[in-house]
């Protein structure tokens, strides 16, 4: 949904990170609807950027995305860049 809808986001090949699953990222926007529009967020153990880059894609302002994984951390990047979201994302290492 929202303004990424149809990016599809690279994952990992090997099973060190799993991505939130459609069903489950439905369910925790569902809750925050109404709360994500303008709002700053923090999507901490990023792994693929996924949740973060579902609340810039359904209007929040900016995105602090942050993992200890130098691999998660590239791929974060590459998701951003995807979706075109460099001016409002932050990548903390």
């Amino acid at each position: 949904a929202g303004e990424y809808k149809g990016r599809s986001i690279t994952a990992p090949e090997d099973t060190s990170v799993r991505p939130t699953t459609g069903k489950v990222k439905e369910a925790i926007f569902a809750m925050l609807m109404n709360d994500i529009y303008d709002a700053v967020t923090v999507d901490l153990f990023a792994g693929t950027g996924n949740l973060g880059l579902e609340a810039l894609s359904r209007g929040a302002r900016k995105c602090y995305f942050g993992d200890n994984s130098r691999d998660s951390l590239r791929l974060i990047k590459e998701n951003i860049a995807h979706c075109r979201a460099e001016d409002k994302s932050v990548v903390i290492a």
